[in-house]
């Protein structure tokens, strides 16, 4: 693109800008502090998902979160006790069957094939705004307030999932960090370490890697049920084995052996948000680490095995998974193989409406030029340019 078409392209952003932005509803539009991200405290619960739901516009092109901000706010989550739930004197009275109903509706909501999750997200929202509306004018006991707490907590790690997986990370961070403060007010510290997890996922997801270790360094401290310490130590792995060196390949090896631990520990008392935890994501995260670290073979191994594992009802983390066994074959220069779980993840993607699968698959398009006669491999090309 030329230096004019940039210019006019810029221009016709900024027209853009100005016909969706309302100058009334000014400062709304804007995040609350110069880096979006509230400040951990007892009354920051409400501003923070005002960031993420108040919104006259997708903000991407205004801010980014910073790797600062985001271990600071670890920092403070890791460290700060739970803030005190009052009983509330004023306000519309909030019913335990009304909160029994919401409960419910949100579990079905979030245990649908994952084909169907696609189609969730406004109800999702919706649901967000009403248990958010109720915490803020409802009359409710302390006990019903944890609940609404842990509920908002569970809608808005669901809603930044959704917003992470179609590529909007600035709309999925502000959610992650409104479901942090929630699970906070409720004093659930497994369910706050999760979300810095989560968080941490996202930073090396966009190659901030320091920034993961550090977040996920601070959620081991407030985690203590073993599948989340699991599921915090296979991310661990994962983002030490992207940085390199060996000091971290040691690292490395003693964040698996931890989670392997975690797992065997863990009973059927998990919670919610990491009852999935398996051998299938021990495995296929263990290769994924040992891949990075340059145990090529045994990586392998341990995707096959894992994808294997892996129950029918997680069809997109079976994407991600057939995306790991591509490239593991392509490392040994095995385009045929490697193929064909590209194709399948593709398919797949498609099929359940998951563009950051999608997007895994493209990543490693390049990787297949160099075998253009290989089997499977124009069949693949063709159906990635479809």
């Amino acid at each position: 693109m030329g230096v004019l078409a940039v210019g006019l392209d810029s221009l016709h952003r900024q027209a853009d800008t100005a016909n969706i932005v309302r100058a009334d509803d000014r400062p709304n539009w804007l995040p609350l502090t110069a880096d979006g991200v509230v400040p951990l405290g007892p009354r920051s619960f409400v501003p923070a998902l005002r960031e993420a739901l108040r919104t006259a516009m997708d903000r991407r092109t205004f801010f980014t979160i910073s790797g600062a901000a985001l271990s600071v706010l670890a920092s403070d989550g890791a460290a700060g006790p739970a803030v005190a739930l009052a009983d509330l004197e004023d306000g519309r009275p909030v019913s335990e069957e009304f909160v029994a109903f919401l409960e419910g509706s949100t579990r079905h909501l979030a245990g649908l094939a994952t084909e169907q999750r696609q189609h969730t997200t406004t109800l999702l929202d919706a649901y967000l705004a009403t248990v958010t509306g109720e915490l803020k004018q409802g009359r409710y006991t302390p006990a019903l307030g944890r609940r609404l707490h842990t509920l908002a907590a569970g809608l808005s790690q669901t809603i930044a999932w959704h917003r992470f997986d179609l590529g909007r990370h600035t709309h999925a961070s502000q959610n992650w960090i409104a479901g942090l403060r929630y699970a906070h007010a409720a004093g659930d510290h497994d369910m706050g370490a999760g979300l810095l997890g989560d968080l941490a996922y996202q930073a090396a997801w966009r190659g901030d890697h320091p920034t993961a270790a550090r977040i996920l360094t601070h959620a081991l401290t407030r985690a203590r049920n073993p599948a989340a310490r699991c599921l915090l130590q296979l991310r661990l792995a994962r983002t030490l084995a992207s940085q390199g060196g060996r000091s971290e390949q040691r690292a490395v090896l003693r964040a698996l052996a931890a989670a392997e631990k975690h797992l065997n520990d863990a009973g059927t008392d998990r919670p919610a948000w990491c009852a999935w935890v398996s051998e299938a994501d021990l495995a296929v995260d263990s290769g994924e680490a040992l891949l990075d670290c340059g145990d090529t073979s045994r990586a392998h191994q341990l995707i096959t095995e894992g994808e294997r594992l892996l129950p029918a009802a997680r069809d997109k983390t079976r994407g991600v998974f057939l995306t790991y066994r591509a490239a593991s074959y392509l490392d040994q220069k095995e385009p045929e193989p490697a193929a064909a779980a590209a194709t399948e993840s593709l398919q797949l993607a498609r099929r359940i409406g998951a563009p950051r699968c999608v997007r895994l698959v493209e990543d490693l398009l390049p990787r297949f030029e160099a075998y253009p006669r290989a089997p499977g491999v124009p069949e693949l090309l063709h159906l990635a340019a479809a």
